[in-house]
């Protein structure tokens, strides 16, 4: 009689680990043909039409107040102007001609309908009934911009935040445990937009040494992942605000910086902002116990200005990240540690999933 087939030891190498696929859910998606031909001249006949009502309307855009959007919904956006928030909608040429849609951070020139300017009431416009205060007429040049795709093939941009400083990448050392690839690419995002890219390892309290002194083997292998992005340039802080560990590191990072908040759903990053600025009301959630997986507790972008100068932007925790504008002719920019020949076998092994979940060139 035949028994049970042995469970495999678990593979403590670091790089066979991420052959695995253990470090992240990235996943080559089927090719897909999109023909772009007649979505171009429809939106060319857009700009035209949009450009002749501009015309008709006899607006003076030059003179309009300049605001920042805070938070964006379906059908408003919040915009800030001169201390009060607007409830705006956007013209609907406006949404047709652009690229992108108005995102969280943009500065946009808007026409008042009204001048009640009363901020919104908590959770933001959730009735059909509500009356805009504004509309939003032109969105100002971005100085810089962190986007995702909507998939790993790339084929519809999907912005986040305009024109911030840096981006602070929150990882969890255990509850759930850190995707390295998944990290990766949010480095690629935050440099392919122009902003600063800071790796935050968080929960460290829960990777504690055994009393013998002995590293755990996950620490071991994210100090190794952390010194390493060190050397490229990248910001790199731990964390724990149930120990308060690092956390007047991190207000040294925040302060008087506009930064946006991005990681694995269940991180930390809510709560991390909420210890450093305890009257921000910030949803916490919980990881499961079953999944180990963190659960939305974001559901929009939204700025957050900070007592000690700057703001930050709390954005939905993602499972997977799509590049935007990294082409497989490009993606050696990203890594630098390759071109110089200074990478090790895992940032080698990471640069060649990215590459193969690129488009082929030439596809659409």
């Amino acid at each position: 009689m035949r028994g049970k087939p042995k469970k495999a030891s678990r593979e403590k190498d670091f790089t066979s680990r991420y052959l695995t696929g253990d470090f992240d859910e990235d996943r080559v998606e089927q090719n897909e043909t999109f023909s772009e031909r007649n979505k171009t001249q429809q939106h060319d006949r857009m700009v035209k039409t949009a450009a002749l009502r501009e015309e008709q309307s006899g607006i003076d855009f030059e003179t309009l107040p300049i605001g920042e959007v805070i938070q964006v919904f379906s059908l408003f956006s919040e915009v800030a102007y001169q201390g009060k928030t607007y409830l705006c909608v956007i013209r609907r040429t406006l949404t047709r001609t652009t690229n992108t849609f108005v995102v969280v951070g943009d500065f946009v020139r808007f026409r008042i309908e009204t001048e009640r300017g009363a901020p919104l009431v908590e959770g933001g416009p959730a009735t059909a009934d509500l009356q805009p205060e504004g509309v939003v007429e032109q969105i100002m040049p971005r100085k810089s911009m962190l986007t995702r795709a909507d998939s790993f093939k790339g084929t519809t941009q999907h912005p986040i935040i305009a024109n911030a400083d840096q981006v602070l990448i929150v990882a969890s050392i255990r509850q759930p445990y850190v995707k390295w690839g998944l990290i990766d690419r949010m480095l690629i995002a935050a440099k392919a937009g122009g902003l600063k890219p800071i790796v935050c390892l968080n929960k460290v309290d829960l990777a504690k040494p055994e009393d013998d002194g002995k590293v755990p083997d996950d620490l071991a292998e994210a100090n190794e992942v952390l010194a390493h992005y060190a050397t490229m340039d990248v910001g790199i802080c731990r964390t724990s605000v149930d120990a308060a560990i690092g956390l007047e590191e991190m207000r040294d990072l925040l302060a008087n910086r506009i930064t946006v908040l991005a990681g694995h759903s269940g991180v930390g990053k809510s709560s991390l902002i909420r210890a450093i600025e305890p009257t921000l009301d910030l949803r916490v959630g919980i990881v499961s116990r079953y999944t180990d997986k963190g659960r939305h507790t974001t559901t929009s972008a939204r700025r957050y200005p900070l007592t000690i100068g700057g703001a930050v932007v709390d954005t939905p925790g993602v499972k997977q990240f799509g590049l935007w504008g990294v082409t497989r002719e490009n993606l050696e920019e990203f890594f630098p540690d390759i071109t110089s020949g200074n990478a090790p076998d895992w940032r080698k092994l990471s640069y060649r999933r990215i590459l193969e979940s690129l488009p082929e060139p030439g596809y659409t």
